[in-house]
């Protein structure tokens, strides 16, 4: 990874006295200067700004301070890279008419300005309607989505409380990771004491946070671990390395009295998902399951087509057969019209055949043809994840969730890069079938939040358990479920314990920070 301004803030920071927004803070676009060609028609040595006016955003486009060497970049100026963002919003922001026009000479950054161009509205309980507006280096974007490749140490941590007395667990390590190598031995459940000798506890958020995100290659930090179960501490040094996300993991069945159940970990949908799900399905298929049980609690989301061709997989032919994945609503602005292609809009099919992600395409995906499917979830459930709820769900599969509350995220974008850096502005709603769209609160299990609810138990996440274990909570609490149907586990124990004994099966979970544009709902312009 380059050693950039991008680089060294890709991410906005999550422990400190209260909890910050989980969202990029990319850096660059060079200097202050705000001679350019103005915005609309304006006196050349100045920013022509008209309120409410606006020039085609390709008037602008790869106009840029600093061109890159070896790309298609023209010299500009930060004013014109401005102008690209304030043009492009009011072409395709969901809610264009309500970002407060600003003369884009008054920024001389076009990450500040970027930040300014979104609405400022608030929904009914009081949130920001607009919590999903970021950016992150083009480079580094080409990286995360086709390869899953990202600075680290392959360990994703959970935040079980981010203001003092701070907790922070090991929720998920990648395999081949530097926190599985020799001597350092991560496992789900471990707690992080110590980062650099400062307590995780009340220490400064600073050197916390730079310990537990690196953002360069070859940072090394030390850590003061508690494993599970373990009478005392230890202390470990890892050293950020490129890490290679795999989405797929723990395909395997469990025997009950109703049959043979799959289960499977999905946690990105990037674009290797694709041959990972496939071995998946073709796996689970051949051994005759009669239930599924898929883990998203740790899956944001990504490309949308993945969501797709994974709802086909799971449903089949059958129920899908001409039914709508999901119909894609752009502002009113644009009723037919795609603003980002010119497209005509068509709705989001079930994919029956492989996209040209990681397989060649054309190639019919296999199906396991089931009417009913368990989600495990939690509030990092998201976007593209929540596009599978949906879609089944709009075609009469029955979707059990088991966990806690999903993040709501019915919208999403089109990754749009200029002069090096990629933005994600919302463009887009997404509905079902049936015409379902608003869960900006979330899917909830039955009598546990404030979500759209549907069927299923509210059970907490279970650190003491590793993904995969029928005994861990969420789990075991499924194919309770699948043995006896409709029942629940009764919520137990207390609130902030990490064991299984005494692990509260309610609504309760860390956040499991992640690059932002795994936590969204992505469309892939056409080659």
């Amino acid at each position: 990874m380059p050693d950039s301004p991008h680089a060294r803030s890709r991410m906005a920071r999550l422990i400190g006295g209260a909890l910050l927004a989980a969202l990029a803070a990319c850096g660059g676009g060079g200097g202050g200067g705000d001679v350019g060609r103005g915005g609309v028609g304006g006196d050349p040595g100045g920013s022509g700004w008209i309120p409410g006016q606006f020039l085609p955003s390709d008037s602008f486009k790869g106009m840029c301070a600093n061109p890159r060497a070896g790309t298609s970049d023209l010299q500009g100026t930060v004013l014109d890279e401005n102008n690209f963002l304030r043009s492009y919003s009011d072409e395709t922001y969901l809610w264009f008419d309500e970002i407060v026009d600003q003369d884009p000479s008054l920024f001389d950054s076009p990450l500040a300005y970027f930040d300014e161009l979104k609405t400022t509205e608030r929904t009914s309980s009081g949130a920001e309607k607009d919590r999903f507006h970021f950016t992150i280096p083009t480079e580094e974007w080409e990286q995360l989505s086709q390869s899953g490749v990202s600075v680290g140490y392959g360990a994703l941590w959970s935040l079980i409380a981010t203001s003092p007395p701070r907790k922070a667990v090991v929720a998920f390590v990648e395999p081949g990771s530097p926190a599985t190598d020799p001597g350092v031995d991560l496992a789900r459940g471990a707690e992080v004491i110590a980062v650099d000798d400062e307590l995780v506890e009340n220490g400064d958020p600073a050197i916390l946070n730079a310990g537990l995100f690196p953002v360069e290659i070859g940072e090394s930090h030390t850590f003061t671990i508690l494993d599970q179960g373990a009478s005392g501490t230890r202390e470990i040094t890892m050293t950020s390395e490129d890490i290679t996300s795999i989405p797929v993991h723990n395909v395997k069945t469990v025997q009950t009295n109703m049959g043979l159940v799959g289960y499977l970990l999905f946690n990105d949908h990037i674009a290797t998902a694709e041959t990972h799900l496939i071995d998946a399905v073709e796996k689970l298929d051949a051994l005759g399951i009669q239930e599924l049980v898929v883990d998203i609690r740790y899956n944001g989301g990504g490309f949308l087509a993945i969501a797709s061709e994974f709802a086909y997989m799971i449903a089949g032919a059958g129920p899908t057969d001409g039914q709508i994945f999901e119909e894609i609503r752009f502002s009113d602005k644009h009723p037919v019209t795609d603003p980002v292609t010119g497209e005509d809009l068509e709705p989001i099919p079930f994919y029956t055949q492989t996209r040209d992600f990681s397989e060649p395409p054309g190639k019919p995906l296999p199906t396991l043809n089931l009417p009913r499917v368990f989600v495990l979830t939690g509030p990092n459930t998201c976007s593209a994840s929540e596009s599978i709820i949906n879609s089944l769900r709009g075609i009469g599969v029955e979707v059990v969730q088991i966990g806690s509350t999903t993040c709501g995220k019915p919208y999403g974008f089109y990754a749009t890069g200029n002069c090096g850096t990629t933005y994600f502005t919302i463009q887009f709603q997404g509905f079902n079938d049936k015409g379902f769209g608003e869960y900006g609160d979330g899917f909830s299990p039955q009598d546990g939040g404030n979500g759209v609810e549907i069927p299923g138990c509210p059970v907490a996440d279970d650190f003491s358990q590793a993904l995969g274990n029928p005994a861990e909570n969420r789990f075991e609490a499924a194919l309770a479920y699948i043995e006896n149907p409709g029942t629940c586990p009764a919520p137990t124990g207390v609130a902030d314990s990490l064991s299984k004994v005494s692990a509260p099966l309610s609504a309760t979970d860390g956040i499991t920070p992640k690059s932002p544009w795994r936590e969204n709902r992505i469309l892939r312009r056409r080659p």
